[in-house]
Formats: C-alpha cells, structure tokens, sequence
C-alpha cells in the first residue's frame, strides 16, 4: 500500500467493516435503534419482538458467544497479572465514582452513616462485589452473572474471607437480570446498582437497562461503566489492546455494541422519575501503561466512561 494512501485506505476499510459512514459519527452520531425509540421491551417500527423476548427465558439481553468466552477466562479471573488485570486496576474508581454520585445531591440520611444494599450486575469473579461487600458501610451485596464457570471461580474466592462468609453479606447467583425478581416493595430495593464493563456485551441495551432500573430504590442509585462508539475506542480497545499489546483478550470487545454518553444521557432524560435535581453524572477515565486507570476529562466523548443516574425520590 503507497504510504500516501494509508490514511485513506484505513478509512474505507473501517467503513465497509463498520458500515457506519464517518462523517455520520462526526456530525450526526449513530444512535442504536433500542436507545433511541426505545420505552417499551418492544422494537420500534417492527411486528417482530426483540430476540429471547418470552418470558420464560433468562438470557433475552445475553448473547451465547459472551459467556462463552468468559467462561474460558474464569480461572484466571484472580490473578491481577491476567487477563482481568485492568479490572482490578479500575476498581478503586468504580468505588471513587459510586462516592461522588452520593455525594453529589441532597441525601437522608447522610451517606456516610446509611448502611447501603448492592446488586452488582454481571459480576463477573467478583471483584468489585467483595470490594463492596467488606466496606464498613455496606449492609449486603447481591451479585448475579450468567456465566456458570465465572460464578464457581466467585463463590470460591469468598470462602477465603471470613468477613463474606457472614450469612447475608455476599450472595452470589448465576442468573441474568430478566430472571431476577423484583422486590416486592421499594424499601427491598437497592442502594446501589452496579452495572460495570457489562453494557457493551449485551444485544439490545435499553430492554437490559429496563430490567436493571426495576430494582432500584427511589433515591438510589444505578452506576455503570462501558465503552464510547467512536473511531479512537476501536483503535483502542479492538486493535492497540486486543491485537498489538495483549493485554485484553482478543475477541473481548464488539466495537458495534459500545454506547456512547450522549446516548445513555438522551435516554434516561425520557425516562419519568430518573435524573432528576442533577442526578445525572459522567467520568472519563483512561488507562496508562505503567500507570493504571486515570479521570481524563473530556474522555467520556471518545473512550471509556463511568455513567451515573439517581432514581428520584417519591
């Protein structure tokens, strides 16, 4: 390839590949059809419903190939040298972040002194719910995750803690979101739902974030960090850290799937009793080499982001 056509060439590839002009994400960012129509658990314009829509079925947001994949990472989820080594550097601000979103409005009691139920979603080995499950502050956690192999990885890294083995304080389950129930009252729900490194796994992200808003606590919050739909993150995530370094495996992301911030901001704006008296906040973070995850700001709108939204007070 003439090195004066590179540029040029690359461009017409991603293109094809993407089939996503580039001026579109410039100018007029592409909106998935379930984030942008979407308030109901049905697809707009379409007779059809959406894939594993019955009932009876867990696994309506799960598609097969994730678990797959991450069952064949589940017994080195624990090693911090591994391939989930950039999760364990990342969270100390999913806690960071999760403060400063309780921190941000008016809250009774003060958030220091309420003793706070999670659900952690997609939980993977279980690092951020131990994490969370051993802060002072923390009545339980209940964590759930689709992948079989993932959760006995999980339930045997607890058992090497006293502290989680205190009956209530950390439950696992290996459930999808669509298969949990919902609390019966609004006082059962949770403080905090989490929902980190999941969103850009799934098919169809506003029927998951559907099922995910339904058990949180007026007040509460819901938390989740992912992955900005933009050319850098494809570079990023897909060919520098998959392909080049290594240090994510490869096949891990679907850069088709990422949802930008706008779009989850635009979405949950439509949604009544969400986001209300600025319970809405955003953090850019970026991964160093040598350093480890840092806040960039202005990094939401090319990379990867924590998302915040509070549910409002009855």
């Amino acid at each position: 390839m003439p090195p004066s056509r590179g540029p040029q060439a690359l461009r017409s590839a991603l293109r094809l590949t993407a089939n996503l002009p580039r001026r579109r994400i410039q100018q007029q960012p592409y909106i998935p059809t379930t984030l942008r129509h979407h308030t109901t658990t049905t697809f707009p314009n379409s007779s059809q419903p959406p894939p594993n829509s019955n009932s009876s079925s867990q696994n309506s947001s799960i598609d097969p190939t994730e678990i797959t994949h991450f069952n064949a990472l589940a017994s080195s989820w624990w090693d911090p040298h591994g391939p989930s080594r950039l999760l364990h550097l990342m969270n100390p601000l999913r806690h960071e972040f999760i403060a400063r979103c309780r921190s941000s409005v008016p809250c009774s009691p003060v958030p220091s002194e309420q003793k706070l139920r999670y659900l952690d979603i997609g939980c993977g080995g279980g690092i951020f719910a131990e994490s969370a499950a051993r802060l002072p502050h923390t009545s339980s956690v209940t964590a759930i995750d689709p992948t079989p192999e993932v959760l006995r990885i999980a339930e045997g890294h607890k058992r090497r803690d006293p502290l989680l083995m205190t009956p209530g304080r950390l439950t696992y389950k290996n459930i999808s979101i669509e298969g949990l129930a919902v609390p019966e009252t609004e006082t059962e729900k949770y403080d905090i739902v989490s929902v980190f490194e999941v969103l850009e796994h799934v098919s169809s992200p506003a029927p998951f974030l559907e099922q995910v808003m339904k058990q949180v606590k007026p007040g509460g919050w819901l938390v989740l960090s992912t992955i900005a739909r933009t050319w850098t993150s494809w570079v990023v995530t897909n060919v520098v850290a998959e392909d080049v370094l290594g240090i994510v495996p490869k096949g891990t992301h679907e850069w088709s799937k990422y949802v930008n911030e706008g779009e989850l901001r635009e979405w949950f704006a439509r949604q009544e009793g969400w986001g209300g008296q600025g319970g809405m906040r955003t953090m850019g973070v970026m991964y160093v080499p040598g350093l480890g995850w840092k806040e960039v700001t202005g990094s939401e709108g090319w990379g990867n982001y924590f998302f915040g939204v509070r549910r409002d007070e009855l």
